[in-house]
């Protein structure tokens, strides 16, 4: 067994190494971490973070990451000062303090997988982690593990930002030169998920592997399909099809074997979560799997539509509780990908076909609506460019993953679809959201090639192309403008959002090949 001392954690009352989920509900219960649900899940109430908060993640300039991480926006610096006042911080804090360990892989291909030690107080948090990640398969794996990456989680510590140097009680902290990722302060496990996924997109690339913020499925003749798209879009709700086996839901590897999941679970959304619309994820929710921020009668019955506590209760489960998930998640190259969007302008069509060039536009230019409750402050709806559907959880420069995706397509002949699964017929509040049944309907046509028999006619603002017809969807719907009764409004707005675009990529990316440029809005 790898030393806990080595990790930097000293005289810890008890240690309780890789234990299993029941045990680990056990321990949860005793410290009244959680409750249980009448549906066998365990609860927990993340509060006051109920979603990730991008302010308080650091990190530190140190190392060779003062040259490779591309600084500013979401890669904000702190020093190693910084640093070691926070884990000497959450140090103190563990002393005499029971901690939970888990020693796990992130990276189904055993190829390009790293060992990810999870260090944590909690134990409810433990089991986040030995659900999102991918367990060693034997005791020989184990006896023999030591680490490539440690996190260390301690909800309990509060940063004093005058102190700290942090800039609230929360904290953040990845150190790419100590192989660490530290959260204080927050007791949502994304910024978990989110911090070793970080870490893969920061180290994958150095070895000529694409990572990926999306969800991946597979037919029964192989045919492998990838949904981009921010949290809300529909990624792990697409992706879960009874007709095709599950990959993953949110994080993937393209090397040159093909694709692989980073992860060992799913952590999917729950607000308006029905049986009938997604009931591979609703049926996922029960013993083994842990709810956050999820409302409940006084019964322990959940309640799905109460966004009281937030609009992002979530959800983790293994990715064996989904009935026809791959396992081991690894399988070929893509022949569809497809980005998702929300867009709430409702101008963007439910779907056009991207050319190699406006693929490459559309993926770093990443537009979506943040939808509420992602982050802490977001209320509704907001139009937002998020570089290559993940400009939060990318150390490098966006160039590097462009190029990457670029370089996949174009060698495996992969297509490409724009899907919007955001407005229709008007904006946010005027207009309706897109169906999941049309979404489906869209999807299926894409992947079964049904889509490709359609004549594709040239959107003039967009400068996509969309097509005029779609198995079991309406024709009216295909061209947006014929969605709005006014049809001077659907105009403008379209313009608006064009305009936003092209201000966008003149701002971040004016260093793009011109055909690349070229490809986008013409507003």
């Amino acid at each position: 067994m790898y030393p806990l001392g080595k990790s930097g954690i000293l005289n810890p009352k008890n240690v309780y190494y890789n234990l299993n989920a029941p045990e680990l509900y056990e321990e949860a219960l005793k410290r009244d971490e959680g409750i249980l649900m009448e549906n066998g899940a365990l609860l927990l109430n993340t509060s006051p973070y109920t979603g990730r908060s991008p302010n308080d993640r650091f990190t530190i300039e140190v190392g060779k990451a003062k040259e490779l991480v591309s600084w500013g926006g979401a890669n904000k610096a702190a020093s190693l000062e910084v640093y070691n006042k926070v884990f000497n911080k959450i140090k103190k804090y563990l002393e005499n303090k029971d901690v939970f360990v888990c020693d796990a892989f992130a990276g189904a291909d055993k190829n390009n997988r790293i060992k990810v030690r999870c260090i944590n107080e909690l134990a409810a948090q433990n089991l986040v982690m030995r659900t999102m990640l991918i367990r060693p398969e034997s005791e020989e794996e184990l006896a023999g593990y030591v680490p490539d990456f440690t996190l260390i989680c301690a909800p309990g510590v509060k940063c004093v930002p005058e102190e700290d140097g942090t800039y609230s009680e929360a904290a953040i902290l990845v150190n790419f030169e100590e192989k660490t990722v530290l959260i204080a302060g927050s007791k949502y496990a994304g910024e978990m998920k989110k911090g070793i996924f970080y870490v893969m997109n920061y180290i994958l690339p150095q070895q000529d592997v694409f990572p990926m913020h999306c969800s991946a499925n597979v037919g029964k003749d192989g045919d492998v399909a990838l949904f981009f798209g921010l949290s809300g879009t529909g990624k792990t709700t697409l992706s879960a099809d009874t007709n095709r086996s599950l990959i993953g839901d949110d994080e993937h590897g393209w090397s040159s074997n093909g694709i692989f999941n980073f992860e060992g679970g799913c952590y999917a959304k729950c607000i308006k979560l029905s049986e009938e619309t997604e009931p591979e994820i609703y049926r996922a929710i029960k013993f083994g799997s842990i709810a956050e921020n999820i409302v409940v009668d006084k019964n322990r019955v959940p309640d799905y539509d109460d966004a009281s506590i937030t609009e992002n209760s979530r959800v983790a489960y293994p990715l064996s509780y989904i009935p026809n998930a791959l396992i081991p998640s690894v399988a070929g190259h893509p022949k569809t990908v497809i980005f998702l969007t929300a867009d709430a302008f409702g101008v963007l069509p439910p779907v056009a076909k991207l050319t190699k060039e406006a693929a490459m536009y559309h993926f770093v230019s990443g537009y979506t609506s943040k939808l509420a409750g992602t982050e802490r402050g977001i209320t509704e709806p907001s139009p937002t460019f998020s570089t290559c559907f993940g400009g939060p959880f990318l150390p490098l420069h966006p160039s590097i993953y462009a190029e990457q995706l670029g370089k996949k397509i174009e060698q495996f002949n992969s297509n490409v679809y724009l899907i919007n699964t955001g407005w229709s017929g008007g904006p946010y509040g005027v207009g309706k959201r897109m169906s999941i049944k049309v979404t489906r309907a869209i999807v299926t046509a894409a992947l079964t090639g049904q889509l490709e028999k359609s004549e594709f006619v040239l959107d003039p603002i967009f400068n996509i192309l969309v097509p005029k017809t779609c198995p079991n969807v309406s024709s009216e719907i295909l061209i947006p403008k014929n969605t709005w009764a006014d049809k001077e409004a659907y105009e403008k707005q379209a313009k608006k959002l064009a305009g936003n675009f092209i201000k966008n990529f003149e701002t971040k990316y004016s260093h793009m090949p011109q055909n690349i440029i070229d490809a986008g809005p013409k507003a």
